[in-house]
């Protein structure tokens, strides 16, 4: 639905999800998610530079995604031409598959527009601040979202989703590209006084243990990740704890949450 407001207006499921602190850490377990798929990775690891564009490329999806949740149209329109235009100059061979690729490729679109959606609503879901149909109404809305960048036949509800990833799931393979970026994932670069003078390394690391601990089970056991009994438990009362936080941070910096 588009309005004068912006294509999700006040009340859609999309501000109710992407608002909450929660779609944050969704967002990086889509990124521990998004590396096992040799083709969407080679455009990622042959296009940015470790580590100088970690934090800058983090903050422009960030950016690009409450954009487009909130904003009025025109700036929304302005941020998605600006991906598309990125999108046009990557393309190249991946050394996994030896297949051609592109950022424009709407199978790749798809594979990332999925990985992100659906791991904002699971985040925001697994706390039950949203129920089911809920979770389905902020699929169907993104569907929008997606084809502004040019992705089709793109997952509208929790089924479909699971649909996709049976589907594509013999394409994904834990490379040794993907292993090296999950690596730099989890040592995220921090600056040396940070580093050393601040809880940020330990609180970093336990970002990344919730997020990877929130993947779904197949994307672990692509990873050779152990079961653990209690480790969804554990992923559970540290994303509500981290939420806590990023709320308590929020009020304490005068920081407004985002309209819903």
């Amino acid at each position: 639905m588009i309005t004068d407001d912006g294509y999700f207006p006040a009340g859609s499921a999309t501000r109710r999800v992407i608002g909450d602190p929660a779609a944050l850490i969704g967002g990086f377990s889509a990124l521990f998610l998004q590396t096992l798929h040799p083709r969407a990775m080679a455009g990622v690891d042959q296009h940015s530079s470790f580590p100088d564009d970690f934090w800058p490329r983090l903050e422009r999806t960030a950016g690009y995604v409450t954009t487009l949740a909130f904003a009025d149209r025109a700036t929304a329109d302005k941020a998605v031409a600006r991906v598309r235009g990125i999108h046009r100059h990557v393309r190249g061979i991946d050394t996994v598959t030896g297949r051609e690729y592109s950022a424009d490729d709407p199978d790749l679109l798809r594979w990332v527009h999925t990985t992100e959606v659906s791991s904002f609503a699971a985040a925001v879901r697994r706390l039950g601040l949203i129920d089911d149909p809920e979770q389905d109404r902020f699929l169907a809305e993104q569907v929008r979202a997606g084809a502004l960048l040019g992705a089709t036949d793109l997952p509208a509800s929790r089924a479909e989703v699971d649909a996709y990833f049976a589907d594509v799931r013999p394409e994904l393979v834990a490379s040794p590209i993907a292993k090296r970026a999950a690596r730099r994932l989890m040592l995220a670069p921090l600056p040396k006084r940070a580093e050393f003078l601040t809880p940020a390394r330990p609180g970093w690391t336990a970002v990344a243990a919730i997020a990877i601990g929130m993947l779904p089970p197949w994307a672990k056991e692509l990873y050779g990740l152990p079961r653990v009994p209690g480790a969804d438990l554990a992923t559970t009362i540290g994303l509500r704890t981290l939420r806590a936080g990023l709320l308590t941070f929020r009020r304490a910096t005068g920081r407004p949450a985002p309209p819903r």
